[in-house]
């Protein structure tokens, strides 16, 4: 499956929340992954914490996601 986001500014927590709906998984079951608790995950959906690039990364290996960068 391939996730394309063109056009649209998303925030970091939109793509948090982008990638958990992706999965399938629950707030809890995306935290218990990463060693975050269903809170934390809440959190960095809604914006109200940041989460760093190796979050992000885990979430990425975890899931087995591949993101791949293009320059228009």
């Amino acid at each position: 499956m391939k996730l394309v986001i063109k056009n649209k500014n998303y925030t970091k927590g939109e793509i948090i929340k982008i990638l958990r709906e992706w999965t399938g998984k629950t707030q809890k079951e995306f935290g218990k992954d990463i060693h975050r608790s269903e809170n934390t995950i809440q959190k960095y959906e809604s914006d109200t914490i940041n989460y760093s690039m190796e979050v992000l990364l885990d979430i990425l290996k975890e899931n087995g996601i591949t993101v791949t960068f293009e320059k228009k």
